[in-house]
């Protein structure tokens, strides 16, 4: 496993009358197992395909290819999208040092997910179009946002390349069905890949939405599926006693239901997981918060908000849990300099890198958590890398959908977001 779950610090027995009660997180858990029997039978007949993802093999290479063609061809590829059409790929290509263009080896990638129109000038000012490519990912085809980015860029390249190469710059991941996007790549003459209909944004991080950008970051996309791949494996072979998403899922929503817990805060200590949260933010919300259900997501990041965020989470409202994802940084990184750490004040850097501090903060955090009551689990993760990020991914998607399950809400849908939309887009028709 390319990580490794412990929730020790969730429970009465360790941190006191915050925590959970030994017997109720049994009895979320049977209800957990009752779940997961059913999921091998719901995969085989096709009702949940992101679970089908991992061991999906067929679409790799259309993939490769396309991701190929970006990063011989460009200096800059420019993702429009937004939600779970630009998080998954945010999040997996953060993996790659990618503002060291040197280091990386391939083109920067930037994802464009807002309409903010002085960040749209800058872009359009500050970027060199003969050398940059512009993907466009809605699942719909109809997204407003989206549809208006790729209106101004598409009309951009056309400004600053010939007519027959403006398609060489672009690509669409849509449904393959009628839509604007479909019909302004037709215009163009552009590559258009599939995003499966039936895979909802924020659970198609493993699919072309997310892999393609990862692949032009130079990763190994059939690392991240294999990792995903081996954390339901279990869930196959019928072996669901510690699966790690029920265990998350059973701890959550019963500290939810008999604690009071209605904040969830993720913090890894690790800057290529700082993406990660924002990714987990928008699956969480969205799939659980309805009809009075979910608890809220906060990111956070080790070790920034131990100096912004941990006063709150020791000594204000006892309402959260807190997952710590902690890497192997230990001997790792910059040594500090003996003669410096010889300063007054700093010997207890000597000897040490910067690694250290990083692995001792994660633990010191994690243990004054629990010593002031408050419930915390950690994932420990030894080597941040491909298989890592698609196992933790795949293991939030699961432990998302069992908590959905054990509060009787449908995880699939977002009913509430709609009336938004439709608004906007009765204020444009109105004028404003």
């Amino acid at each position: 496993m390319s990580f490794a779950l412990d929730i020790t610090d969730c429970f009465a027995s360790e941190i006191g009358d915050s925590g959970l009660e030994e017997a109720t997180f049994e009895q979320y858990l049977q209800k957990t197992g009752e779940f997961l029997e059913t999921l091998p039978s719901q995969v085989g007949d096709g009702k949940l395909p992101f679970l089908s993802l991992p061991a999906k093999q067929d679409d790799l290479p259309e993939i490769v290819e396309a991701a190929a063609h970006f990063r011989e061809n460009f200096d800059d590829v420019i993702v429009l999208g937004t939600g779970g059409s630009s998080l998954g790929g945010r999040t997996l290509s953060a993996l790659a040092p990618l503002e060291y263009p040197k280091i990386c080896g391939g083109p920067r990638l930037r994802f464009v997910d807002n309409v903010d129109p002085h960040s749209f000038d800058l872009l359009i000012a500050a970027t060199d179009w003969s050398r940059t490519g512009v993907i466009a990912i809605s699942k719909s085809g109809s997204t407003a946002e989206t549809m208006a980015q790729f209106v101004v860029l598409s009309n951009t390249l056309r400004t600053h390349v010939t007519e027959d190469r403006v398609s060489d710059h672009v690509a669409v991941i849509t449904e393959p069905k009628p839509s604007p996007l479909v019909s302004m790549a037709e215009n163009i003459g552009c590559r258009v890949l599939d995003h499966d209909p039936h895979v909802g944004g924020r659970y198609s991080a493993l699919s072309v939405t997310g892999l393609l950008p990862a692949a032009i970051a130079g990763l190994d996309i059939t690392a991240i599926r294999a990792g995903a791949a081996r954390v339901f494996q279990s869930v196959l072979d019928g072996a669901t006693a510690d699966f790690t998403p029920a265990l998350g899922a059973a701890v959550s929503v019963g500290l939810e239901r008999t604690k009071g817990v209605k904040t969830t805060v993720l913090m890894p200590y690790c800057d290529r997981l700082a993406e990660f949260g924002l990714w987990y933010g928008q699956l969480w919300a969205e799939s659980l918060g309805k009809s009075g259900e979910g608890t809220t997501p906060i990111r956070a990041i080790g070790t920034v908000d131990q100096h912004s965020q941990i006063q709150l989470y020791l000594d204000g409202p006892a309402d959260k849990m807190y997952t710590l994802i902690l890497t192997d940084t230990a001997g790792q990184g910059p040594n500090l300099s003996d003669t410096m750490a010889n300063i007054e004040g700093l010997a207890y850097l000597r000897g040490r890198t910067i690694g250290d501090l990083l692995s001792v903060a994660g633990r010191a955090t994690a243990e004054t958590l629990a010593n002031n009551g408050r419930p915390t689990r950690i994932l420990r993760v030894p080597a941040v890398d491909e298989a890592a990020m698609g196992a933790l991914m795949m293991h939030f998607m699961l432990e998302t959908v069992i908590a959905a399950h054990l509060i009787g809400v449908d995880p699939y849908d977002q009913p509430a977001v709609e009336e938004g939309k439709t608004l906007a887009r009765v204020y444009l028709e109105a004028g404003g």
